[in-house]
């Protein structure tokens, strides 16, 4: 004899008389991994020995599967290339500032925070009337950490070269960061003025590092010329904005064969990740960690924020769709 039932939906006969055991015993199915529901109740894992199963008895049979449409072949791991700056290797992809900060002990601390192993410096005039007041270097060791010096405030190619061959006459340092401003509202760089001044700091072995605007054809340009990276504004100087000129970036970044580090207008993590996540080298935050109420915590923040984007850079995000796209497959619905 035989009982015909309906089984996930279809039709199916089995010998009788069957039991819910049985039927798991005759499909194969692990009784401890599956669960049971006979017409519309559900069947005790307990008492599948001795339930009986009628002709006409509607079965559901399910378990738990990988809430997705598709089973991929692992994809390969993706090696992350190394953050070499002029030759050198670091470990952190973060470079934050000592600018704005209430004290250098304040700075020093967000600086421990955030890991990072390079901080920009500003070249200014001691105060020769209180040489005992408090100095960058007593809080921050040149000999712990890279000190960038760049030309803050620099408005022509004359200004920043000046301050550069002091920076080295003080420090030694021939690795420096330039930008050249080209008016004092919006504090863009002056690419003309920009472009004149790396090509002289490159020719005077200086390995520069060079704050620019968005514009592809001149992060190439700068390249072309020797600069040691190139640092394309995300948006102006201390507005906190975040990422305004994705697109212009990541075409920088498809292009560039020196690092690429998203310096300006940075406001918080998150936008720090999207810098990352669009494949960029590297991000600078000063005022983003300086003026937020708590300074240590949110360079903590960025920390985790550019470690973040670049893995979520390196696993490749899923592709973006105009409609819903279900994880879970619907065939097999019960």
């Amino acid at each position: 004899m035989a009982v015909r039932l309906s089984l996930n939906g279809e039709a199916r006969e089995f010998p009788s008389p069957l039991t819910v055991e049985g039927l798991l015993r005759h499909l194969a199915l692990d009784s401890q991994k599956v669960a049971v529901e006979r017409n519309l109740s559900i069947v005790p894992r307990s008492t599948y020995g001795e339930v009986g199963l009628a002709e006409g008895d509607r079965l559901e049979i399910v378990h738990f599967i990988g809430g997705g449409n598709d089973i991929a072949a692992p994809a390969a791991t993706a090696i992350d290339k190394p953050f070499v700056i002029a030759g050198r290797l670091f470990r952190s992809r973060l470079i934050i500032g000592t600018g704005k900060y209430k004290s250098y002990a304040e700075n020093a601390a967000a600086l421990e925070a955030s890991g990072a192993e390079i901080v920009t410096v500003a070249l200014r005039r001691v105060n020769v009337m209180d040489s005992g007041a408090p100095r960058l270097v007593d809080h921050i060791d040149p000999k712990k950490y890279v000190y960038l010096p760049n030309t803050a405030g620099c408005f022509t190619a004359e200004d920043a070269l000046r301050t550069l061959r002091l920076a080295r006459e003080a420090g030694g340092w021939n690795l420096v960061k330039l930008e050249v401003l080209g008016d004092r509202k919006t504090l863009y760089p002056d690419m003309i003025e920009t472009l004149r001044a790396t090509e002289i700091l490159v020719r005077e072995d200086f390995q520069v590092m060079v704050y620019c605007n968005d514009d592809p054809l001149m992060a190439k340009r700068l390249e072309e010329m020797g600069a040691a990276a190139i640092m394309p504004l995300a948006a102006p100087i201390g507005s906190g904005l975040g990422m305004q000129s994705q697109v212009n970036i990541r075409l920088i970044v498809e292009e560039a064969k020196v690092p690429v580090i998203v310096d300006a207008g940075i406001g918080t993590a998150s936008d720090a990740a999207i810098a990352m996540e669009l494949g960029c080298d590297g991000v600078i935050s000063n005022t983003a960690i300086a003026e937020a109420k708590n300074p240590v915590m949110m360079a903590r923040a960025m920390k985790l924020a550019v470690e973040a984007g670049r893995l979520a850079y390196l696993s490749g995000r899923m592709p973006k769709r105009r409609y819903a796209d279900p994880s879970s497959p619907l065939a097999g619905l019960i």
